[in-house]
């Protein structure tokens, strides 16, 4: 049986400043979230694209392969999401066996936020800049945030982590927002050229990111671990040793692995609407640009409430059923969206306000379940399975989505369809007996959970 986990014991004012540090790097973050994932980099490297395509109707080369334009960017997230399956978890073993995580974390941020700021050289006809900058920014950034996560059982006890979870869900709300506000801002008002407002907008993404990292970087602490092999190159053979032992022993521990599989389906789900809301929006609902951005800002500043206010329902109700609740939320979401009116844009931000209150807190309060369930001292190994599960399940909402709209050739019935993530998400996840995983996985066991 393994230790209980327990924070390491050190004075109240001590904690509650390396908890704040960690949520500045969730502040940090959000940025190439928000302005890099969510607003311009895709229409941005696709018109890049098109530029050396000679058009719309032509091709670019990339590993020998002919790709019309639009599909560039497609398949630059689907190449950089297979890296990240095979990197994060490699990223896990090695934060876990040196025991080094400040500094990953640092070394994964910075270079990310470097490779973003080079967007701003990527102009004309440089799609395979553009595409390869896009690689190296999007696996250091699934890569930190294994490490970033796996902080929270060191700095957070079991009765405390629902709230920390959130405020740093919350806080990188607040954080993406912002900047994807003032980069609105000048895309749409500066008297400068489209394509350099874009530029901009990119590069102060990676700005935001590596400045704000040097928060986290102060404040956080590296834990200490047993010592192991000395040079760098053994350092990291003894990690994917140690990530193999962890994966063969991953079914010593059937509950952690039945949430992780609930996870993945619901998650699934959350992730889909969310990607899939844009389209909805301009391709059914006849709804323009305005509106979407309008949406999506209005959703990062709300989901900041949101998150806190679910992590506090958390603290009355218990965590598995503001999690449950939140997922009857999206079911009559998803339900609802299927009614609305052509060219209703009120409705919409009705629903994207519905959204936003249940997006953060849904996916805080999971993270701060999981990090109840696995084992103590393989924090970063288990979450780097965790984002592995959310990245590698990425195409089941998509599978489903195009499967509907092949079938029915209705948006509609395209968007209601993923209903059964969440009522199946659901079920899973009322089998999961928690208390009795979290024993089993060596931890205390919170009064609300």
């Amino acid at each position: 049986m393994t230790a209980p986990q327990v924070v390491q014991e050190e004075l109240p004012g001590a904690r509650r400043r390396e908890q704040r540090g960690w949520y500045w790097y969730d502040w940090a973050d959000s940025a190439f979230q928000t302005t890099v994932l969510t607003v311009f980099l895709g229409p941005y490297l696709t018109s890049v694209a098109t530029t050396a395509a000679g058009g719309p109707d032509g091709f670019v080369s990339f590993l020998g392969l002919d790709l019309r334009p639009k599909a560039y960017f497609t398949a630059m997230v689907t190449i950089s999401v297979l890296l990240q399956i095979v990197v994060m978890p490699v990223v896990g073993a090695v934060a876990d066996h040196t025991g080094r995580k400040r500094r990953i974390l640092g070394s994964l941020a910075f270079t990310g936020a470097v490779a973003t700021l080079g967007f701003y050289l990527v102009s004309g006809d440089a799609y395979l800049l553009g595409g390869a900058l896009f690689l190296l920014a999007n696996v250091t950034f699934g890569s930190a945030r294994v490490v970033y996560d796996s902080f929270l059982p060191q700095i957070a006890g079991a009765e405390e982590r629902d709230t920390i979870s959130s405020r740093g869900w919350g806080f990188g709300y607040l954080g993406g927002g912002l900047l994807l506000a003032l980069n609105l801002v000048v895309y749409l008002f500066a008297d400068i050229d489209e394509g350099l407002a874009v530029r901009i907008s990119l590069a102060s993404a990676g700005l935001w990111w590596g400045a704000f990292t040097i928060i986290p970087m102060l404040r956080l602490r590296d834990r200490r671990v047993p010592v192991h092999e000395a040079t760098a190159a053994r350092a990291v053979a003894g990690s994917v040793r140690q990530l193999g032992r962890t994966i063969a022993e991953a079914r010593r521990y059937p509950r952690t692995l039945l949430f992780l599989a609930a996870y993945l389906v619901y998650n699934d789900g959350v992730q889909t609407v969310i990607g899939f809301s844009a389209t909805y929006a301009d391709q059914e609902l006849g709804l323009g640009q305005t509106h979407q951005i309008g949406a999506i800002l209005m959703v990062q500043f709300i989901a900041v409430g949101g998150a806190l206010g679910l992590g506090r329902l958390a603290a009355v109700f218990g965590t598995k059923r503001t999690v449950l609740a939140s997922l009857v939320v999206w079911t009559v979401v998803v339900g609802v969206a299927y009614f609305l009116q052509k060219g209703a844009a009120l409705q919409f931000y009705a629903i994207a306000f519905a959204i936003a209150i249940v997006m953060g807190g849904t996916q805080a309060l999971s993270r701060s379940l999981y990090s109840l369930v696995i084992p103590p001292g393989r924090e970063a190994e288990y979450f780097s399975l965790y984002q592995v599960s959310d990245k590698g399940s990425a195409f089941l909402g998509s599978l489903v989505l195009t499967l509907a709209l092949q079938l029915t050739d209705s948006y509609r019935t395209a968007i209601v369809s993923l209903i059964v993530f969440f009522v199946l998400g659901f079920v899973l996840l009322t089998t999961v007996n928690l208390p009795r995983a979290i024993r089993d996985a060596g931890n205390e066991v919170p009064d609300h959970i």
